[in-house]
């Protein structure tokens, strides 16, 4: 998939609020060697930086525009081009954050145990995901996308994302591998400027982009006018103009 760090940063606070919340669920005190992967622009990168001072921090991201806006924003810090599931460095690390990215990797029942297995002992795998697929803002991502001229591009938009498993499933996937395994869920409710539209330009850098890649300019605009007018039904706008964009998501720290 084409990832725009621009698009991503434009919801920067409310994107790393997730992820400040998630480190501070690490037991680990303190750690020598920490990676983020799916490090994106960079932001979640920042936190494990302050967070574990004296560490040694890398990041890895499937796409090379993210890594250069994290190149940018950490001038010191080494990043790479890589994808999740064919990462071979063996570790060990103290920790491995996951911030909003594993959704998008496959067969979570093999690659969880692979990723505790880089830890090194008491070290802690730490994992947020979007659980969202049954929300109003995806959910209506599918319906205009089978419902348009455009259908046959979009057939397999929607598998592009990772179907959630329960948190009974994570947990067992993991307590094998790790002396403690905690799992949690929080429904964030962001305030958006715009209605509507402001949750249409959250989406364009995240769960929109598997249905606009596909289709050519004059198909993106009719697709997100479409969209537009789903979302503002969906999530009708307060008395400011402004909307609550209710966001699940699952969190999962894994100690060693």
């Amino acid at each position: 998939m084409s990832w725009s760090a621009k698009q991503y940063v434009a919801f920067e606070d409310e994107r790393t609020r997730p992820a400040r919340d998630l480190l501070a669920a690490i037991p680990t005190p303190e750690a020598r060697t920490v990676v983020d992967i799916g490090c994106g622009p960079g932001n979640s990168t920042e936190l494990l930086v302050q967070r574990f001072l004296g560490a040694k921090v890398s990041g890895l991201d499937s796409s090379a525009d993210m890594i250069d806006a994290a190149r940018k924003r950490l001038p010191d810090l080494r990043f790479a081009v890589a994808e999740i599931d064919k990462w071979a460095d063996a570790g060990p690390f103290d920790v491995i954050f996951a911030n909003a990215v594993l959704q998008w990797v496959p067969d979570h029942a093999t690659l969880l145990p692979t990723l505790a297995s880089k830890l090194s002992a008491g070290g802690s795998l730490a994992i947020q995901m979007p659980d969202n697929l049954n929300e109003p803002s995806h959910r209506l991502m599918r319906e205009v996308a089978a419902n348009g001229p455009w259908a046959s591009k979009l057939s397999g938009a929607a598998g592009q994302r990772t179907d959630m498993a329960s948190a009974s499933d994570y947990f067992s996937m993991l307590r094998p591998h790790c002396a403690q395994v905690d799992v949690w869920r929080t429904t964030y409710h962001h305030q958006l400027s715009g209605g509507a539209a402001g949750v249409v330009e959250w989406f364009k850098g995240s769960g929109l982009i598997p249905f606009l890649n596909p289709l050519t300019e004059a198909e993106k605009a009719q697709y997100l006018e479409q969209y537009l007018a789903e979302v503002g039904k969906a999530y009708p706008a307060l008395a400011d103009g402004s909307v609550l964009l209710p966001f699940p998501r699952l969190f999962i720290v894994a100690t060693r």
